[in-house]
């Protein structure tokens, strides 16, 4: 089976390497020539576990191509992907721009049926206006043409999002057609052998699946969050509670962890546009209004309680504050909407000398905010002086520190805990100020 897919960013990438892995003839397109290039050089623009080995064996073994151009590759394929950016408009609506311009070109070089599938996140409604966009285009051309649209969203966890294609817990496919079911079932056969995974949905219930999906997961921590917050005030642990209402199977475990914040290039992106969504159709989503505001205060949470600690914003001028992680989540370089900016904006603002440390995502900092920050050569030479330590990033390597170092590198031993993954108990004993979140 031949596909093309269009785009070659976190999405387009993963989702075309792991369907050449499982045999599948794919030309991922992209109108970047330098990283088509570096791409064909085995050069890996985003930072995934396991995926360069992937791509290197798969462009070897001659199942993965790339190229510049869908014209070129558009007669020998049977479904096109769409997997291009729809980054977030002025007004929180998804920019459907680089949407539209795919199904125009594909409506100008079609020669015969072909399917092209949506993989980016798009508002409700979209399918309809990428088939307009290639019926203009087919009509200009004088041709009739039998084609297919179809919405096929993905749920990729950044970090794992290999594993996450190649053993979906579900995948969600949008057509109205049978032709294009029975294809698109065809395709993602080899990924159902040992259970069946698909459902098959109208295109706009696939479209609302993706937003409604992330819209309840961001909820989900919002409202733990807040929970942990008023845990604070009243003397409860949040993490006591989170195990308590976690074993309701109504509710289960699963993103009931409070911390100082959620970011990353979907929950953010998504409950903005979907809340758009809604205002555009004459409806109110307050909840996700809420969500939204709750998220944004918690990305300030612990310098809120760095100032109270230090009494008052004066406190933090001239201070060395050292940052242990960068990107929004462990497993990957995305500082996306990351709780890391908004703290580096208010303690540089405030007066303090930031510190920065990041296994993976120093380079992304480098490249977003240059020399407002220090950059540290590892996370023992971050706290080195410091006057506090925060931790932002729950990385493997930062769960168990070597704490005796720690203390004698910095000034003044405050930790404050973004994430929860130390013991306050063992914490005092260790000699330290620490602060974290719901306890």
């Amino acid at each position: 089976m031949n596909i093309a897919v269009v785009g070659t960013g976190y999405v387009g990438l993963v989702s075309g390497t792991c369907f050449a892995e499982m045999g599948v003839n794919v030309t991922c397109v992209d109108i970047d020539t330098n990283k088509i290039a570096r791409l064909k050089a085995g050069e890996i623009p985003i930072y995934e576990p396991g995926l360069d080995e992937m791509v290197t064996r798969n462009i070897k073994e001659g199942r993965l191509k790339f190229s510049t151009s869908l014209a070129e590759c558009l007669d020998d394929v049977d479904i096109v992907f769409s997997a291009v950016g729809t980054p977030p408009d002025e007004d929180g609506s998804a920019d459907l721009q680089y949407v539209l311009n795919v199904a125009r070109e594909f409506g100008r070089n079609i020669k015969k049926y072909t399917i092209l599938v949506t993989k980016s996140t798009v508002p409700v409604g979209t399918a309809a206006k990428v088939r307009d966009a290639i019926n203009g285009e087919l009509a200009s051309r004088g041709e009739t043409i039998e084609f297919d649209v179809a919405s096929n969203p993905e749920f990729l966890k950044e970090g794992a999002a290999i594993k996450d294609f190649m053993s979906p817990d579900r995948v969600v496919i949008g057509v109205d057609s049978e032709r294009a079911r029975k294809l698109m079932a065809k395709l993602y056969h080899p990924f159902m052998l040992t259970n069946n995974r698909i459902i098959f949905t109208d295109i706009p219930s696939a479209e609302m699946i993706k937003y409604a999906a992330n819209s309840m997961l961001a909820t989900r921590i919002s409202f733990m969050n807040d929970i942990a917050n008023l845990c604070e005030i009243v003397g409860a642990d949040v993490n006591m509670v989170r195990k308590g209402i976690g074993a309701d199977v109504r509710i289960g475990s699963k993103f009931l962890y409070p911390g100082c914040g959620y970011g990353g290039s979907c929950f953010p992106k998504d409950v903005k546009a979907l809340i758009k969504t809604a205002e555009r159709n004459g409806y109110e989503m307050r909840v996700l209004k809420a969500v939204e505001a709750v998220n944004e205060r918690q990305k300030s949470i612990l310098y809120e309680k760095l100032v109270r600690e230090l009494g008052g914003e004066s406190g933090l001028k001239g201070k060395r504050i050292a940052l242990w992680g960068l990107a929004f989540k462990p497993e990957t370089d995305d500082m996306r909407e990351a709780t890391a900016l908004v703290l580096i904006d208010k303690l540089t603002g405030a007066g303090a000398e930031v510190v920065v440390f990041d296994p993976i995502a120093m380079d992304e900092c480098r490249r977003r905010v240059g020399d407002k920050v220090k950059y540290a050569k590892d996370m023992y030479d971050a706290v080195l002086d410091a006057d506090a330590l925060l931790l932002l990033t729950e990385w493997k390597q930062f769960r168990l520190p070597s704490w005796g170092v720690v203390k004698h590198a910095m000034r003044t031993p405050i930790v404050l805990d973004g994430r929860n993954i130390y013991d306050p108990v063992e914490m005092s004993q260790q000699g330290f100020t620490y602060h974290c979140i719901g306890r």
